[in-house]
């Protein structure tokens, strides 16, 4: 089991690097230069939703000065709109603009191709079964960093 547990968790670090690779293979094709994988990434987590930033940082998708940059970032070019909420000044809001709408309508695509040729592999992997793991791995590690448990 500890051998297992092990190679896991590498195995969960290679394939998010795998998954930018991809990304970034996604954004060549479609000509895009001038945002990265990881950017790309954090436009597809906000999708169309409004969020506040506090927000996107608790989800655990990012961390503080690596998000700050990146939605900077993608403020500049045009991807992301910023706004002080209307409810709580204090706060920001974010939003993909129709620049980053279209974007990640057209990596979505891209991840609807990718699903379809992982179905057609052979064997094909069973995704219900992986997906499940791995919530119940999430949520023991959500556990242990919040009760140390």
């Amino acid at each position: 089991m500890v051998e297992d547990y092990h190679e896991m968790t590498r195995l969960i670090e290679r394939l998010h690097r795998r998954f930018l690779d991809v990304l970034r293979t996604e954004l060549t094709l479609l000509e895009i230069t001038d945002i990265n994988a990881v950017q790309a990434l954090l436009l597809a987590n906000i999708g169309d939703e409004e969020i506040n930033v506090r927000e996107l940082m608790s989800r655990g998708y990012y961390q503080g000065s690596n998000a700050s940059y990146n939605l900077k970032k993608l403020v500049e070019m045009g991807y992301l709109i910023q706004e002080k909420s209307e409810r709580d000044r204090r706060a920001t809001m974010i939003r993909l603009s129709e620049k980053g709408l279209s974007l990640i309508k057209q990596l979505s695509e891209a991840e609807d191709k990718q699903a379809n040729m992982l179905a057609n592999s052979n064997p094909a992997p069973d995704l219900e079964v992986t997906r499940k793991a791995l919530r119940q791995i999430e949520r023991v590690w959500t556990d242990y960093i919040q009760y140390g448990v």
